[in-house]
């Protein structure tokens, strides 16, 4: 996933395998995860499955990019090498929704969510996070939306998710909003897990893999992810923890040259996308 834009904050990894190294727990009862927009290839997957037990996937094309999705088919290789999954789908921003019918936008994208997931092997009652990337407070049209493609999701065989920004955010008026809370609060009462973004230090560590803490700690409490690292990093938040990034300003893994996005989550496959 991409950084935040201004006034908008990006609101975007196992059970093991034998023959598949243990990857680094966070916690007693959390797992570390990475996502990247672009597929990192086959050859380095059981260097980063000795930090990570979880990974991203996009089934269609991630922020900033276009055509398909490096991710498509990748799938079972990944199983193979003992990740588990949060699946992403990349959703719409404001000016593609501002002149349209927003709901129904949602749902169509919902449905094409369900359907890449199917076409990906993904199981039944998998939950697949929209990549909510503008934030602050939603405005209607991305509200009518995200919610669309929530009911859509949820009512054909798998379940709804969200990554958005978990970062207080203050308005011209002065008032707080966080975007996480803004969407749960007016979700009249939808089943949406919530992977919440919020890379500030603190609570963030930076681009550390040795003690993350809970979700929760990351300012949601009822988030089950949070990615706690971006690259690259935002200077305006990391200033407190700049020297756990590279000197190029991104988030690498130990031993690899290969950025990613960093996060945590209390279960080792948060999308449950294992299918065995």
């Amino acid at each position: 996933m991409r950084p935040p834009m201004l006034i908008v904050f990006s609101c975007v990894l196992l059970a093991q395998n034998s023959g598949t190294p243990p990857a680094r727990q966070a916690s007693a009862a959390h797992y570390s995860g990475f996502d990247r927009n672009d597929y990192p290839g086959d050859g380095v997957l059981g260097a980063l499955r000795h930090t990570f037990a979880f990974t991203g996937f996009w089934l269609n094309s991630p922020p900033g990019t276009s055509g398909p999705s490096s991710w498509t088919g990748k799938r079972p290789a990944l199983q193979d090498a003992g990740f588990g999954f949060a699946i992403l789908f990349n959703g719409r921003p404001y000016r593609e929704l501002k002149k349209r019918d927003a709901a129904q936008v949602g749902r169509a994208d919902g449905l094409a969510a369900t359907a890449a997931a199917r076409r990906e092997g993904f199981p039944a009652r998998a939950v697949i996070f929209l990549d909510q990337e503008e934030g602050g407070r939603l405005l209607q049209e991305q509200k009518a939306y995200l919610y669309g493609w929530a009911d859509a999701v949820n009512s054909h065989g798998y379940r709804a998710g969200v990554y958005c920004s978990g970062i207080e955010f203050m308005e011209e008026s002065g008032e707080h909003v966080v975007t996480a809370r803004d969407i749960r609060e007016h979700s009249e009462g939808r089943d949406i897990t919530y992977w919440v973004s919020n890379d500030a230090c603190p609570p963030s560590p930076g681009c550390s893999f040795a003690k993350e803490p809970a979700p929760a700690r990351s300012g949601v409490p009822f988030a089950e992810l949070w990615q706690f690292a971006q690259s690259p990093r935002r200077p305006d938040q990391t200033a407190r923890c700049a020297r756990t990034y590279a000197g190029d300003g991104n988030c690498y893994p130990p031993g690899l040259q290969i950025h990613i996005d960093a996060s945590v989550s209390a279960d080792s496959d948060p999308s449950h996308g294992r299918n065995r």
